[in-house]
């Protein structure tokens, strides 16, 4: 835990965050900013430049990460992100983590099932570098797919497609 003393008489603790990113919480300290335990280390400004660059940082990479989930999920997707946010030294809020609801349900036809389990994957799988949570999604969305393909194959190997019923040949008539 490093603390910092700025001219605005304020004490920040660095902490590591969701992540391991650095999280600044505001300490109580005295009227010139000294931090309320004896053995905290100063913070320089340029740790604290340095602080709100990641937090920046971090900040655009949730924000993309989460835009591509959105943008791929097309109406697949309930709601507008939400987003964890940490306040930085300098008072604004960083998004540090993030989360978009997506419907992962089965369809009503297994046609429909696999168009949409395929569009579940692409969208757990969008941002550039997929979570774990993204990935056991896109796993989801896979064993989805692959259910659907097999209900798909019996009903072919039964002899009916989804939109005609018996498929031609498959069924005798019978003239009197």
């Amino acid at each position: 835990m490093i603390s910092a003393n700025t001219a605005a008489a304020s004490a920040y603790t660095v902490t590591a965050g969701d992540r391991g990113w650095p999280q600044a919480t505001r300490e109580a300290g005295s009227r010139d900013g000294a931090a309320s335990t004896a053995s905290a280390a100063l913070v320089s400004l340029s740790d604290e430049s340095r602080l709100l660059a990641e937090l920046a940082a971090r900040d655009r990479e949730v924000r993309t990460h989460e835009a591509a989930h959105v943008a791929a999920g097309g109406d697949l997707v309930r709601g507008a992100a939400s987003f964890t946010f940490q306040s930085g030294p300098d008072g604004r809020r960083y998004a540090t983590g993030g989360e978009v609801s997506i419907d992962i349900s089965p369809a009503s036809t297994p046609e429909e099932t696999l168009a949409k389990a395929n569009q579940i994957r692409a969208a757990a799988l969008a941002p550039a570098e997929p979570s774990a949570q993204d990935r056991q999604v896109a796993a989801q969305a896979a064993a989805m797919a692959q259910q659907a393909r097999a209900e798909i194959a019996a009903r072919q190997a039964a002899g009916y497609r989804a939109d005609e019923g018996p498929a031609a040949g498959s069924a005798i008539d019978a003239f009197a």
